[in-house]
C-alpha cells in the first residue's frame, strides 16, 4: 500500500528508454573507464573468508590490471595490499593462492621483505641512501571488509564508500540464512565472450525467459510470461484475488526449492520465516561484482571478473550446510544440475548478444516495459561514469 492506502501501480517502464551506447560494450577505452570509475571505487566481492584459515595463507584477486594480495596475519585479521613491491614495482606473488613459507612477504626480484601488516622489514642493500626511511615504503593498502564470512575489497582505499552502499536497494537482507556456516559443495566457472554489463542486463530481466529457459519457466511459472513479479503486468489489478503462481510469482505448486524435482536436497534452514520459506528464492545484489540467491536449503554466490572489453569470468559457488554435505542420502546434484542448465543458457544468449551488438548501424538499443531493472542498472552505470552516456 502507498501512504494514502492505494495499491501500488504498474512498475514497468511507461516510456521508451534508450540503452547505453553500443560502443560501451566493446570499446577498449570504455572498458578502461568502467574499471576506473565503476569497479575500482566500489566494493568488489573477493572470496569466502573461510578459504584463508591459517596465518600466512593468501589469495590474489585481479580486477583489470590491478591485483590485490590478501593475506591472513598472525593475529587472524585479513589484510589486503596491491601486489606490488615498493622498490621498483615488481609483482610480489606469482601464485593465485597458497601459504607463505615464513611470516614475511618477500619480493622475488630484489628480496625486499614486508611483514603481514604491510610494513617494510628487510632491505638487503649493503648501505642505505641518505633520507631513506622504511616507514615510508609500506605496501600500498587496499580497503577490505569482511561481511558475514564474505570478503570484499575496494581498490581505491582512500575513498572507499561506506559498506552499507555495497548492496542494491531493494535486495533482500538474508538475515535468517546461516551464510557464515555454509560449506561450498560445488563451483561453476565459465569465461563468457561478452562484456560484463551484458551479463548484468540479462540478470535483470526475464523477457528472455520464455524463449531461453523452459526448465526455469516450468519451475517459476510467472517467468513463462516474460516477467518476474506481479506488478510488471499492466493489468495486474484485474487478478488480485488469485493465488496462481503464474500470476503472483514464486515456485510452481508443490515445489519447495530450486532443484530438478522441486524438493529440497537437505534440511530447510531453521530460522527462516514463513514468508521466506514460501518465497523459495531471494536475491541480493552487489554491483558491479556479485549476487547471492538464497533458497530454503542452499545458497548460491555468483561473482564476476572483467577480463577485457568482450570477456568476463563468471564463478558460482553452491553453499550447503555441513550436515547436508555429510548426509549420504542428500543428492546435491539436483540443485547443481538445475542451476547449471540455467547458467549455461544465460551464458549462450549473453554471448549471442555481444556478437550482434557490434553491427555498425546499431548505435544504441531500446528498453521495453518489462526491462525497468535494466533502466535502473543503466542509471547506476551513468551515475558512476559521471553522467556520460
Amino acid at each position: 500500500m502507498t501512504a494514502d492506502g492505494a495499491k501500488p501501480d504498474f512498475i514497468g517502464l511507461k516510456r521508451l528508454e534508450p540503452t547505453l551506447p553500443s560502443s560501451y560494450y566493446y570499446d577498449p577505452v570504455a572498458f578502461e573507464r568502467d574499471l576506473e570509475r565503476l569497479w575500482h571505487p566500489n566494493w568488489v566481492y573477493a572470496f569466502r573468508a573461510s578459504t584463508l584459515r591459517e596465518p600466512g595463507s593468501f589469495k590474489t584477486v585481479t580486477i583489470g590490471r590491478q591485483t590485490a594480495f590478501v593475506v591472513r596475519d598472525e593475529d587472524g585479521a585479513l589484510r589486503a595490499f596491491h601486489n606490488t613491491c615498493r622498490h621498483r614495482g615488481t609483482a610480489l606473488c606469482r601464485e593465485s593462492e597458497g601459504r607463505l613459507k615464513s611470516m614475511l612477504i618477500s619480493c622475488p626480484y630484489h628480496a625486499w621483505g614486508y611483514d603481514l601488516k604491510g610494513d617494510l622489514r628487510r632491505v638487503p642493500s649493503l648501505s642505505m641512501p641518505e633520507g631513506f626511511d622504511r616507514k615510508n615504503f609500506s605496501l600500498y593498502p587496499i580497503a577490505l571488509t569482511e561481511w558475514r564470512g564474505l570478503v570484499f575489497l575496494c581498490f581505491d582505499a582512500a575513498n572507499a564508500p561506506t559498506f552499507s552502499q555495497a548492496f542494491a536497494r531493494g535486495s533482500d537482507r538474508l538475515d535468517h540464512w546461516p551464510i557464515e556456516d555454509l560449506v561450498t559443495g560445488h563451483t561453476y566457472t565459465r569465461r563468457l565472450a561478452c562484456n560484463w554489463k551484458v551479463f548484468w542486463e540479462n540478470y535483470n530481466e526475464c523477457l528472455h525467459c520464455p524463449r531461453v529457459h523452459p526448465e526455469l519457466c516450468d519451475m517459476v511459472p510467472i517467468y513463462g510470461r516474460g516477467i518476474m513479479s506481479e506488478r510488471e503486468d499492466p493489468k495486474w489489478a484485474d487478478h488480485v484475488s488469485t493465488d496462481d503462481p503464474r500470476i503472483k510469482g514464486g515456485l510452481k505448486r508443490g515445489a519447495q526449492s530450486w532443484t530438478v524435482d522441486g524438493r529440497p536436497v537437505g534440511d530447510v534452514f531453521p530460522n527462516l520465516t514463513e514468508a521466506e520459506r514460501s518465497g523459495a528464492f531471494h536475491f541480493m545484489t552487489g554491483l558491479p561484482s556479485m549476487y547471492m540467491i538464497a533458497h530454503v536449503d542452499f545458497m548460491r554466490i555468483g561473482s564476476l571478473r572483467p577480463l577485457g572489453p568482450e570477456e568476463t569470468e563468471l564463478t558460482v559457488d553452491w553453499l550447503f550446510s555441513a550436515a547436508t554435505l555429510a548426509d549420504p542420502k542428500a543428492d546435491i546434484t539436483k540443485a547443481i544440475d538445475f542451476a547449471t542448465t540455467v547458467l549455461d543458457q544465460d551464458a549462450d544468449v549473453c554471448e549471442l548478444n555481444q556478437r550482434g551488438i557490434r553491427a555498425k548501424p546499431h548505435k544504441q538499443g531500446v528498453l521495453m516495459p518489462e526491462e525497468m531493472y535494466l533502466a535502473d542498472f543503466h542509471e547506476w552505470v551513468r551515475a558512476g561514469l559521471g553522467g556520460e552516456a
